[in-house]
């Protein structure tokens, strides 16, 4: 298996997606990753959805399912529900993950 891109960790499960997420966008997008101030690597993420009764986590999940290939009903918010920085597991073959998630936009 290559190396796992900066916002993601392998888990017994799967892996976990560290995303920074943008509501109320103009289009559904994986913008690439980003390194923080505090050195940390996020995925950007912009939804047209807005932050409310938690359809811009609904229009993630799908939007990261999709960019995966993989059911949304194997992606789960473990984080940031309230918040613009999330965490998601994805449930499934760890290796079969990660090669998907080294070919989203850097």
């Amino acid at each position: 298996m290559g190396a796992l891109p900066g916002f993601a960790r392998q888990t017994d499960s799967g892996l976990l997606l560290f995303l920074r997420v943008t509501p109320n966008a103009g289009r559904d997008a994986i913008d690439g990753s980003q390194t923080r101030d505090d050195g940390s690597v996020v995925l950007r993420v912009r939804v047209a959805a807005a932050p409310d009764k938690g359809r811009a986590n609904a229009a993630v999940i799908a939007l990261i399912a999709k960019a995966l290939g993989v059911p949304k009903s194997s992606i789960a918010l473990v984080s940031g529900g309230t918040g613009r920085l999330k965490v998601l597991s994805v449930s499934g073959a760890a290796d079969a993950l990660a090669a998907r998630a080294s070919a989203l936009p850097a």
